[in-house]
């Protein structure tokens, strides 16, 4: 028989698991929410970051005499522990759930208190000497827990997005000069249009990639407004006139996160706007990434009856019945990654309209989506970079040969030759299949030595002054 304890709520009493660090409130919450079947342990940055939240307020507290310094070194003692990464195992309550993110909160003040108990030379349960409620969640409310430990998370989350999108605009650089000598033909609508090199071409991705980095960053500064110290709806009802400035000093120190405190604790308490925003630059880099592989497979389709202007890495067989098939895996999964972003965007969207009054109980539905936008796109840019930017080729003699080809470079030719005579060339190009360099020598509109030089790369993909 599995050894037990009983604790008591204001349901009645339940039997615990003797070696639970978690305690009734979360036994009903487990029960409660069996929705994603993915625990709040599993994100372990909110975990370390209501750690800190609790190692925080206990100092606070302290500070001003509101608790023991016996129970305060315990409690900071048990949030370090948690913090390094140990007991995550014991966040237990599904991600998604009701109230608020209450059945969070108590995971983590009956973890802490539990731990903090044996610290203290106690059991786990016997809340005598250390209680969840009255003494780790002292000051503190889940309404202003739950909302602080997902802006500290999600800014932690922002920063490792930026460093995975930073590294794979490198990858994306480094591509670029090494294609920088490569011409070809752009396109717009999928039509043939002006030449340009396979180096701009790959440039733009990583600038793509570069403002997004800016855009994060800009939206970081917002989920540094927390709402420490606003308590239920916002007044502070049960804290020190002091406790949210010397909660907000003590967990700036500890996360080395540039915290401030709202202006106005009580409209903090019900926005969400902050979490809308974030979303939305999500999906605003969702979206550039997918359109990015969009390119990327089109410019490798083939390799005979497409495009066939790169070679994407061969990463695995792509068919089960067509031999020596091989297909664009990589940006196909990262393609997917956005698709879900795109979505969690609306789900946080509908979540963050759906609050009422002085709350918004779907913050963690939220954060649900948000933090899985945010892993998901970590993980596909290292996925993209690593198995596939990196080894992409260039096909040389195709691209060439579409340059040649092209009635496209007719365009560079209007200065010289004027429209009508230009469009004439293209018609007849078009219909003969003849190049546009034999018929503009043939119709003696220009001499072969201006003509060669008009239809050089480097005056073809960039601004220049016209060929004497």
């Amino acid at each position: 028989m599995t050894q037990t304890r009983n604790e008591h709520d204001l349901l009645g009493d339940r039997e615990i698991p003797a070696a639970a660090y978690w305690g009734v409130h979360t036994l009903r919450a487990v029960e409660n929410f069996q929705i994603s079947g993915r625990t709040i342990g599993e994100i372990p940055e909110l975990v370390r970051s209501l750690a800190a939240i609790k190692q925080a307020a206990a100092l606070a507290n302290a500070d001003l005499g509101l608790l023991s310094p016996e129970r305060r070194d315990a409690i900071v003692a048990a949030c370090e522990e948690i913090r390094a990464g140990k007991l995550h195992d014991q966040f237990v309550v599904d991600q998604i759930q009701g109230g608020a993110g209450t059945s969070t909160n108590m995971n983590a003040n009956e973890v802490i208190a539990n731990r903090a108990l044996e610290i203290m030379g106690h059991q786990k349960g016997q809340y005598q000497f250390l209680h969840p409620n009255e003494h780790v969640n002292m000051s503190q409310s889940t309404n202003d827990v739950y909302p602080t430990a997902l802006r500290l998370a999600t800014w932690k989350g922002i920063q490792k997005l930026i460093g995975a999108l930073s590294s794979l605009r490198g990858a994306f650089e480094v591509k670029a000069v090494e294609f920088a000598d490569i011409l070809k033909m752009g396109r717009t609508q999928l039509q043939e249009a002006v030449p340009m090199t396979l180096g701009q071409e790959f440039n733009t991705y990583a600038v793509m990639l570069g403002e997004d980095e800016h855009r994060l960053a800009e939206v970081s500064q917002l989920v540094c407004e927390i709402n420490l110290g606003a308590t239920a709806i916002g007044t502070g009802i049960t804290t020190h006139p002091e406790y949210a400035e010397r909660v907000r000093a003590r967990l700036a120190e500890i996360t080395v996160i540039p915290v401030v405190t709202a202006f106005d604790l009580i409209e903090a308490t019900q926005d969400c706007g902050c979490f809308v925003q974030v979303s939305g630059v999500l999906k605003r880099v969702a979206v550039k990434l997918s359109k990015t592989c969009n390119d990327l497979r089109l410019l490798s389709s083939g390799p005979r009856a497409g495009f066939n202007e790169i070679n994407l890495p061969a990463k695995q067989a792509g068919s089960s019945i067509m031999p020596g098939k091989v297909n664009p895996v990589i940006p196909e999964v990262m393609n997917q990654v956005c698709f879900e972003v795109i979505g969690n965007d609306m789900t946080i969207t509908m979540a963050a309209e759906g609050g009422q009054l002085q709350l918004n109980a779907f913050e963690p539905v939220i954060a649900y989506s948000m933090f899985r936008s945010v892993d998901h796109l970590v993980a596909g840019c290292a996925t993209l970079e690593t198995n596939c930017v990196r080894g992409i080729t260039a096909n040389r003699d195709v691209l060439k040969e579409t340059v040649r080809r092209s009635i496209g470079i007719v365009t560079a030719l209007n200065p010289y030759i004027g429209y009508a005579a230009a469009t004439e060339v293209a018609t007849e190009a078009h219909l003969t299949g003849r190049g546009v360099y034999e018929l503009v020598l043939e119709k003696g509109l220009l001499p072969k030595e201006r003509l060669d030089a008009i239809l050089q790369p480097e005056t073809l993909t960039r601004p220049a002054a016209f060929v004497a």
